[in-house]
């Protein structure tokens, strides 16, 4: 009796521990959205799957955000050819015309979107703060989130991993 009881009791801390393994190494999946980019397209985040997807919410209004463009424009330069996308999603409060403007004179080389209603903010766990940054796998799981500006060498790093070789 007393041997059944320490086989119960060890199948049960078994059982927890591969639940606690199994929760920590599942990935969230990437909300199912639509961005509406600066010229009007409607992009489903879905559509992107195949390639990796860092998502920045941003606004022209943040010192952060600014300072973390270029670096954000060289890291996707650098790595889109082996299949990253960028999106830049413009929180709600920022004007469109200053998006607009600001997108031109950088001659930003991705995707821009205007997060009008907020939904995308929604979406994405209810991003209130700038920047806040989302890296999406090839199969749509999110694994990685960044408060605040962007640690470049370790997002290439990762890019790195998830890219792998792929061209």
């Amino acid at each position: 009796m007393l041997a059944r009881k320490h086989v119960l009791i060890a199948m049960g801390i078994l059982i927890a521990a591969s639940a606690l393994v199994l929760a920590l190494t599942q990935k969230p999946t990437a909300p199912n959205i639509s961005f509406t980019t600066l010229d009007g397209r409607q992009v489903a985040l879905q559509s992107l799957r195949g390639k990796v997807v860092l998502v920045n919410f941003w606004a022209t209004s943040c010192p952060g955000c600014v300072k973390e463009m270029p670096q954000i424009i060289d890291t996707y330069r650098k790595f889109n050819a082996r299949g990253l996308e960028v999106i830049a999603v413009a929180m709600s409060y920022d004007p469109p015309e200053y998006v607009q403007n600001y997108a031109r004179q950088r001659d930003l080389p991705f995707m821009v979107a205007l997060d009008a209603t907020g939904e995308a903010a929604k979406a994405f766990n209810q991003v209130k703060l700038t920047p806040t940054t989302f890296v999406i796998d090839r199969e749509g799981h999110i694994i990685q989130q960044t408060l605040g500006e962007l640690d470049f060498a370790k997002l290439a790093t990762l890019l790195e991993q998830t890219l792998g070789g792929a061209t």
